[in-house]
């Protein structure tokens, strides 16, 4: 089997987390809640892009927004950049860059989430050869 990856995130308001994700276009496939209301385990679709979730279970600390960037976060390929960026913003989403025509000729926005994770999407499918 050839290797795939999938995000793991944690949240200190999963739940919350969750509700955002299902708004800007993810269905939540698999959930498991903890006795305390914490999300245990949570798997999150859109399309071929797979997220598994879950409730902190330790202060976390996550990098800030410095310019454009918090350094860290991820990225959806997408058709409908615009789309994804107006519904992450009217969910509660920061805007970070707005839908934007790069240089090398794709579609591309970002955004915070808001509980400060960065989500990044654009028509750009990254491992391709140039």
């Amino acid at each position: 089997m050839d290797a795939r990856l999938f995000a793991y995130l944690s949240y200190p308001d999963a739940p919350a987390a969750l509700d955002w994700l299902a708004q800007v276009g993810f269905t939540v496939v698999r959930r498991q809640d903890g006795p305390d209301g914490s999300v245990v385990h949570a798997e999150i679709r859109m399309g071929q892009a797979v997220v598994m979730l879950a409730s902190d279970d330790a202060d976390y600390r996550r990098p800030p927004l410095a310019g454009r960037s918090t350094g860290q976060g991820l990225y959806l390929l997408l058709e409908d950049v615009d789309g994804f960026y107006r519904r992450a913003v009217a969910s509660g989403g920061v805007a970070v860059i707005e839908p934007e025509d790069t240089e090398w000729g794709s579609r591309r926005c970002r955004v915070l989430d808001p509980q400060g994770r960065e989500w990044s999407a654009g028509s750009y499918e990254p491992g391709q050869s140039w």
